[in-house]
């Protein structure tokens, strides 16, 4: 007698593992020519999905199985008498019991045909029955099996890349939160909701399911808020649910109704519960609020000592701030490796342009200052895996843009040297004893030749910072060596001095170390 069903219950433990590749219809092994398979007992092949193909002639395989395999055997294990017995019975039932997908039986060396006591057992167990032609190597439907996995799996990851494309696209939208359910809903054919901390729809995107799965949905949101596990499963009604705990502490869930599960699915509704993280914890807290706040009084006229508290979440003008500039170590940088860079950092306040990443980073312990994000940055900013960092001095808000060019200046030397930090000095240098007004009047004169050519004083600039190595210049400046050569060159004779003399060297050195003459 068939056992009683038992009740859904929401599943906060994985499934048993699977392969990392998706399974296979086996539809589509049977429709493969050179094979020459043939189904004759069981369900339909399309509702039928094979993870891996495994050879045994066990006359009991049950303890080999793992679940989900096209078990394939010759029959070499089936005793003479087998038909007129429960041999065959006893056989599927155990292959069921294991969760095998299918068999298949290979015709020669030992049988002719398939027997029919195995057709029957496999027609009462529900279990596909393949036939395998006498032509067909067992080695040949595995491997059959393996590139159907293979094409599965890249079609696979293309979805879900896509995936992942569109829902970064949608969260950059001014309506990042419903944009990305529709994404989401669009993708996986379902409903997406966003619940709020008391379990309230707070937006939704898709078809309107039933109300047992809208009930079931919101059940599921309640689930995982109340217990350990960040996500949940169940299916009601054919239709598949899920439930992900937003990663805010706040109690904001994601919730998805589908109604069926193809693989990769899990995976993009995980992107779009980050995303729905980073967008939900940002609403929560006010920072949004506030830095559009502090972008609307900077194009208004404001100065930034009055922006400043806005954006690091405290008062007064003693805010002590680092620009950091940034390039990852392979690629171009993408809004979301830059969001992540600044979150490490300590700073929602980035700014990507071209190859370069631009963070705004308050120093941590400044006066009245209060950290923008959980944790509260290093100070100064230290190396972070996978980039290459120039960190400029610690600065108030009236020297942001000499900051700027010090934290550029500092990631140019950081490419040159191949280290993961370069920081700027900002020790006290003999050139502080030169009154400002003087060492600005000097360096203005002294420079003046090469002043109105930026690309010949910044070459100067890195070449002297560098020891006048040319490669290393090249690389920081991202010009090929003789360019450098020839920039120098050009200097010298404009300069009329030789540069080659270290007391030339470090005067124009002194001189090229502000910033403000060639500003």
């Amino acid at each position: 007698m068939p056992e009683p069903a038992v009740p859904s219950v929401p599943s906060a433990s994985p499934a048993p593992p699977a392969p990392p590749t998706p399974p296979v219809s086996l539809a589509a092994l049977l429709s493969r020519e050179d094979l020459g398979l043939r189904q004759i007992a069981g369900p339909p092949a399309a509702d039928v999905r094979v993870h891996w193909a495994h050879t045994s002639e066990m006359s009991d395989p049950y303890p080999y199985l793992l679940g989900g395999e096209l078990l394939l055997t010759a029959g070499v294990h089936v005793p003479e008498a087998a038909g007129s017995g429960t041999y065959f019975d006893d056989y599927v039932a155990r292959i069921v019991e294991a969760g095998g997908a299918a068999l298949g039986f290979g015709l020669a060396p030992v049988h002719d045909t398939v027997p029919r006591a195995l057709v029957a057992a496999c027609e009462a167990y529900g279990l596909p029955l393949v036939e395998v032609p006498e032509r067909t190597t067992f080695s040949g439907v595995a491997r059959a099996v393996w590139q159907l996995m293979a094409r599965a799996r890249l079609a696979e990851l293309r979805r879900i890349s896509e995936a992942q494309q569109g829902l970064a696209a949608a969260a950059s939208r001014p309506d990042p939160v419903p944009s990305v359910l529709r994404r989401l809903a669009g993708r996986l054919e379902g409903r997406a909701v966003l619940y709020g901390p008391e379990g309230t729809e707070i937006a939704a995107a898709g078809r309107e399911p039933g109300g047992e799965v809208r009930r079931a949905l919101e059940e599921l949101a309640r689930f995982v808020t109340g217990h350990a596990s960040s996500t949940a499963t169940d299916t009601v009604a054919g239709t598949r649910l899920a439930a992900y705990a937003l990663g805010t502490g706040q109690g904001f869930v994601l919730g998805v109704a589908a109604p069926h599960r193809e693989s990769g699915d899990h995976t993009i509704a995980s992107v779009a519960a980050v995303l729905l993280s980073l967008l939900t914890g940002e609403h929560q807290s006010g920072t949004g609020a506030a830095r559009s706040s502090a972008l609307v009084r900077l194009l208004l006229g404001a100065r930034r000592e009055e922006v400043a508290p806005l954006l690091a979440g405290g008062g007064g003008e003693a805010h002590r701030w680092h620009v950091v500039h940034a390039r990852p170590d392979t690629g171009t940088p993408d809004p979301i490796s830059a969001s992540a860079l600044g979150a490490a950092l300590g700073s929602p306040l980035v700014d990507t342009a071209k190859e370069v990443v631009r963070v705004l980073v308050p120093v941590a312990g400044s006066a009245g200052t209060t950290s923008t994000t959980a944790s509260s940055p290093a100070s100064p900013p230290a190396p972070q895996p996978g980039w290459v960092l120039g960190v400029s001095a610690a600065v108030g808000p009236a020297e942001w843009p000499a900051a700027d060019v010090q934290a550029a200046r500092a990631l140019a030397r950081a490419r040159a040297v191949r280290a993961p930090l370069v920081r700027h000095g900002d020790r006290p240098a003999l050139a502080d004893l030169v009154p400002a007004g003087e060492a600005e009047a000097h360096a203005r004169a002294l420079l003046a030749p090469v002043a109105a050519v930026p690309a010949l004083t910044e070459t100067l600039r890195a070449w002297l910072s560098l020891h006048g190595s040319w490669d290393r210049t090249a690389v920081a400046l991202s010009v090929h060596r003789n360019t450098v050569r020839q920039r120098i060159a050009r200097c010298a004779a404009l300069l009329e001095t030789d540069l080659d003399d270290p007391d030339v060297r470090m005067e124009l050195w002194f001189a090229l170390r502000d910033p403000r003459p060639s500003e």
